[in-house]
């Protein structure tokens, strides 16, 4: 039986919440839950490593552990699971919600322990930039899928072919079964920690983190043609300026961007 790591760590502000988030994420943490005064992050046990976890923790902040299992999890996380709307674009809910109405597309997500399910701001912020997207006959590559939410999606709009890529067995499966209760038929699914050496894509998905799109940059820039796009988030407001530089000298230009609690998203067009 698999089992999953529930850490809780009192935070002080907002900014510091949504700091810690970032840094919990470069070390495989993918699940947060943002209560008052309180960060709650989720790993799978065999990924955690408590020395990594009190490097993040500023101030010798003191934080609880609790073990629980998959089935555990899952019971914790639908709960208080509830559809996500963003404006009259996309509703994002579990099989047992009654369908959503005046929505242009109704997608059932079960996260399980992927991450994706539109609460997080990251996911919120790529739907709001793909909706400003021509998907239509493009193929697209979808790094870091998680749930697979962002590739469905992308099918939905169009899109002719998707490759949907993430390194985690878990998050395989979980996307698999989510394209098949959404009807889709154009995405493959691919288990890789890496795009370098992958086919040419019109448009790449990547919510992921600042160390793994920084690492992956050359890929992306190597699997865009000129024109291609580049819809990317999982890193913070301030890291802005980074990510506009590490484009700017890949021949990238930037034509939108999102913010949301602290987080932020960004479009790039490849010259």
């Amino acid at each position: 039986m698999n089992h999953f790591i529930k850490i809780e760590i009192e935070i002080s502000s907002d900014e510091q919440s949504d700091i810690m988030m970032s840094e919990l994420s470069d070390i495989n943490y993918y699940a947060f839950e943002q209560e008052e005064k309180k960060l709650i992050a989720y790993i799978k046990e065999v990924d955690f490593d408590e020395e990594k976890l009190k490097e993040v923790l500023v101030d010798d902040k003191s934080f609880k552990k609790t073990i629980i299992e998959a089935e555990d999890w899952n019971q914790q996380w639908e709960s208080g699971l509830q559809p996500v709307i963003i404006k009259d674009f996309v509703a994002i809910r579990a099989a047992f919600h009654q369908p959503v109405e005046n929505v242009k597309h109704n997608l059932i997500i079960t996260p399980k322990m992927s991450f994706g399910t539109g609460h997080h701001a990251t996911t919120f912020l790529m739907i709001t930039l793909m909706e400003k997207i021509d998907f239509r006959n493009k193929t697209v590559l979808d790094f870091g899928t998680g749930t697979g939410v962002l590739a469905i999606l992308a099918e939905k709009e169009g899109a002719s072919k998707v490759v949907a890529v993430d390194y985690d067995e878990w998050s395989i499966n979980n996307v698999n079964e989510n394209i098949l209760a959404n009807g889709c038929e154009n995405i493959l699914v691919k288990k890789t920690n890496t795009i370098s050496g992958m086919d040419q894509a019109d448009i790449i998905l990547a919510n992921i983190n600042l160390n793994i799109i920084t690492e992956s940059s050359s890929p992306i820039s190597a699997i865009l043609p000129t024109g291609g796009l580049l819809l990317t988030s999982g890193f913070l407001s301030k890291d802005e300026p980074a990510m506009e530089i590490l484009f700017t000298e890949k021949y990238f230009v930037k034509e939108s961007i999102f913010q949301k609690e602290g987080w932020l998203a960004m479009l790039f067009r490849k010259l």
